[in-house]
């Protein structure tokens, strides 16, 4: 069996990240959660559930309230004999604004600012060349934001985060349409989102 890889992204709510990756061949699992902070929140004593580790791990009221240095992100498990990286940046550059800086769409916050975080040095190379290619590809006007970041420790969000799109398949619709990212993502690729 091949060995399976890891791959992490933030791009804003990660309800919203999560299915176009669940789509693809290859992927094993796609986790919702919070990265790239201090390895312990800090706030109050965390309340998160038993099966993120308990004490110490970042939940999701000290996540947004943007204290915490988190961001919300998706740790995708994969086999790169079946997906490779670079389809896995393709996937995620085109369900982001890679120029919004201040979070994505109507979520405001450095709680739901857009990066790549590479595990491996080929995963940075790989991530550095496609976010070079996407900003001299003259698709957007404004500077690409999006950071490329060494991956940290990676705390799963609680469970009801977890494959929100299918537990609550409607309000999933209301609010990817509401926040924005529905429209910009047809505007922007002419195609219609990947989930």
């Amino acid at each position: 069996m091949p060995e399976l890889q890891q791959a992490t992204f933030a791009g804003g709510c990660f309800w919203c990240m999560e299915p176009p990756f669940e789509k693809l061949d290859g992927v094993a699992e796609v986790a919702a959660g919070y990265t790239g902070g201090p390895s312990t929140s800090l706030g109050a004593p965390s309340r998160a559930s038993s099966r993120d580790g308990g004490a110490g791990r970042p939940t999701y009221e000290e996540v947004s309230s943007g204290a915490t240095g988190h961001v919300e992100a998706v740790r995708i498990t994969y086999d790169p004999s079946r997906v490779s990286y670079e389809e896995l940046l393709e996937t995620f550059w085109r369900n982001i604004d890679p120029t919004q800086a201040d979070g994505q769409f109507a979520d405001k916050g450095s709680q739901y600012r857009t990066a790549i975080f590479y595990h491996t040095e080929e995963q940075r190379r790989l991530a550095e060349a496609s976010k070079a290619r996407l900003s001299g590809s003259g698709k957007f006007d404004q500077p690409i934001v999006t950071e490329v970041k060494p991956a940290g420790p990676f705390y799963p969000a609680e469970d009801y985060h977890q494959d929100y799109h299918k537990k609550n398949p409607l309000r999933y619709k209301l609010y990817r349409a509401g926040s924005g990212r529905e429209g910009y993502l047809q505007r922007t690729w002419g195609e219609p989102p990947h989930d």
